[in-house]
């Protein structure tokens, strides 16, 4: 399988007007971080941000946590869990780091947390190279 970056992608490409347009930094030799504030056209409650954009921005962090090393991956099983309510425009600082490589798969822990440190949201993902 070819991976090709066309900058379209959702979450991270800075070509489509209509996404994320996240932006990353990597943090010392296995971790990487993200922020992003929710507009209101995220949410899903009335001034929550929906649980499919913090899921969607896990996995990015994820695969671009591999894909800025060097290494094409693609998720195999990603697992989220939300522990309070993210609120429109609240910037969140997303931190992900890799637990383990061996073979063909990469372990990745990520965790969400807004401005004053309360863990928004935490996940855990299996990555396959390709």
């Amino acid at each position: 399988m070819e991976l090709e970056d066309d900058q379209m992608c959702f979450a991270c490409g800075m070509k489509n007007q209509d996404g994320l347009q996240l932006q990353f930094q990597l943090e010392g030799e296995d971790g990487i971080c993200t922020e992003f504030a929710a507009p209101k056209k995220f949410q899903g409650f009335k001034d929550i941000v929906h649980g499919g954009i913090i899921a969607t921005i896990f996995d990015e962090v994820m695969v671009n946590l591999v894909y800025l090393r060097g290494i094409k991956a693609v998720t195999a099983r990603l697992e989220v869990h939300l522990k309070k309510p993210a609120r429109v425009g609240e910037r969140l600082v997303f931190h992900g780091r890799i637990i383990k490589e061996a073979g063909r798969t990469v372990e990745a822990r990520a965790e969400a947390r807004n401005q004053e440190g309360t863990l928004i949201a935490e996940a855990k993902g299996l990555l396959v190279k390709v």
